[in-house]
């Protein structure tokens, strides 16, 4: 993997080349590494298999440019690459690339420059994860299936339904999933900022899914991290225990419920639908369901909602954004009330220049411009990266959910009386677009039937569907857990630190009753 220096030194060698061009006004030049590995997990025990298998690795770079042309015809803004070639040929050949791609944009304002913050977070990377080798990745992987296995092996419950070990062999008990390793390196260099920054990320996930299959029932678990050293079994521990905890689920029809979101489903609804609403291209092409709201409530005052990419030992965490600007904290709604959007430079000021910017946003002047503040312009990549071939987006980083006056889960509960516990959903996403709100999702796992105030049988797994509006999950909520924990969902940019959230009136649909009469 190309080290920090190397990459800092392609970049202001790169800009060095592109300044000595009589036509371009201003230029970024952004060089990335990337290496992500993985083992999968793959343990069935009525059938002959490796355990962990699988292992992979894949590594990048290269770098891009960005420049502002000089044209007869006004100014025309053009990017290009060059992957795994950091000369100056390289830089050459990218730069041909955005000559030949440049637009005139009418809506740009200028490539990023200095917001008058300051950086505060740097060397918080992790050597040995950046440093590990394929024995390690293996080690990791059989940490997260040993841990399930012996969950299995010291279950009474599967102890009472198998009666020997051969008979627990024949239970089918299953586990699945990887654990992945993401390394990042970059530094950017531009016009405005001539100085190569650097910045360097190591983060660790491990996501597991535990079946005993001759009961039907499944059970989820995660984990994320920052350190080696505090890498655990828990992902395989919570999907086994989720699974033996899931065996003899119930079915339960059509209705409106008060539902205790577990953490897994509050990341759901916030990766696919709150925070897209709350991303500032959003509010200009007027898709979200907070239109003109800044300042106004948009959920309950128990509320508080942030995102924060400097939060030192955070998962999502970087020092930088891939716009050369600091990361920090920004509050999306505070107390209930809309005070802020995730932005890059772009968006912020084509939103700010915008002359619906007041219907839009709902506010102008200065509180317009401190709710956009750009400090989530970031080339994310599917499958993790900071990629060095396509121009900065927007997303968020450390999501933070909080809830005022948290209590124990017990306690949380006893509040709710009937309803439903539901911990894992999948398939979430908007209907009728994203501004009207309504949202669709299945339950999957992990979920339970609430009965005067204790969990009192497992919910069926994709036995209902949760069919309702944005509005209710973030207006109804009478209660919060006090425990957050790191979460990640599938195709997610940000990591989600939740607590359990309580909501009242949910609408939940029964479906897939047909597949009872195929038992």
């Amino acid at each position: 993997m190309r080290t920090v220096d190397e990459l800092a030194r392609a970049s202001e060698e790169a800009l060095a080349l592109v300044a000595r061009q009589g036509d371009i006004r201003e230029a970024e030049v952004f060089v990335s590494a990337n290496s992500a590995v993985l083992t999968r997990l793959n343990y069935t025990s009525h059938i002959p298999c490796n355990g962990v298998e699988e292992p992979k690795s894949t590594e990048s770079y290269g770098l891009g440019i960005q420049a502002v042309f000089d044209a007869p015809e006004g100014r025309r803004i053009g990017f290009g690459s060059e992957p795994s070639d950091l000369s100056p040929a390289g830089a050459e050949r990218a730069l041909v690339k955005a000559r030949r791609a440049a637009v005139v944009d009418p809506e740009f304002v200028s490539l990023p420059a200095p917001t008058g913050e300051a950086r505060t977070l740097s060397g918080y990377h992790d050597p040995r994860l950046m440093a590990l080798d394929d024995e390690g990745l293996v080690e990791a992987g059989w940490k997260i299936a040993g841990g399930a296995l012996r969950t299995f092996g010291a279950s009474g419950r599967l102890a009472e339904l198998a009666q020997d070990d051969e008979g627990l062999r024949r239970l089918g008990l299953i586990l699945g999933g990887d654990v992945t390793i993401l390394r990042e390196r970059m530094a950017i260099a531009s016009t405005t900022m001539p100085r190569a920054q650097t910045d360097e990320t190591s983060l660790i996930t491990a996501f597991a899914t535990a079946m005993v299959e001759t009961c039907a029932a499944k059970g989820s678990g995660a984990s994320t991290g920052t350190r080696l050293d505090h890498f655990t079994d828990e992902a395989g521990v919570e999907a086994a225990q989720n699974a033996i905890g899931a065996i003899g689920g119930e079915r339960v029809p059509s209705g409106t419920y008060t539902v205790v979101f577990g953490r897994q489903p509050v990341a759901d609804l916030l990766n696919n639908i709150v925070i897209p609403a709350c991303t500032t291209s959003a509010f200009y092409s007027s898709s979200t369901p907070f239109l003109g709201k800044l300042g106004r409530g948009v959920a309950s005052p128990r509320l508080h909602l942030y995102d924060d990419g400097a939060r030192p030992g955070f998962m999502g965490s970087k020092g930088i954004t891939c716009e050369g600007l600091p990361t920090g904290r920004t509050d999306l709604i505070k107390h209930g009330v809309l005070v802020g959007c995730l932005s890059n430079w772009y968006e912020t000021q084509r939103l700010l220049r915008d002359p619906a910017l007041g219907e839009k946003l709902g506010a102008v002047g200065t509180a317009a411009e401190k709710a956009l503040v750009p400090r989530n312009g970031f080339r994310f990549g599917s499958g993790g990266g900071r990629q060095f071939d396509t121009a900065p987006g927007v997303a968020a980083s450390n999501v933070v959910l909080e809830g005022r006056e948290a209590v124990a889960l017990d306690e949380l509960l006893r509040r709710v009386g009937d309803g439903l516990y539901v911990g894992r959903i999948w398939y979430t996403y908007p209907i009728n677009g994203l501004r009207a709100g309504d949202f669709t999702c299945t339950v999957v796992a992990d979920s339970y039937i609430i009965r005067h105030g204790q969990i009192a049988a497992p919910l069926k797994a994709n036995a209902v569907r949760i069919n309702d509006n944005i509005a209710t999950f973030l207006n109804n909520v009478i209660g919060t857990t006090k425990d957050v924990k790191g979460t990640i969902v599938w195709a997610a940019d940000e990591v989600v630190y939740a607590p359990e959230v309580a909501v009242t009136g949910v609408r939940v649909d029964e479906i897939a009753g047909f597949m009872e009469e195929l038992d």
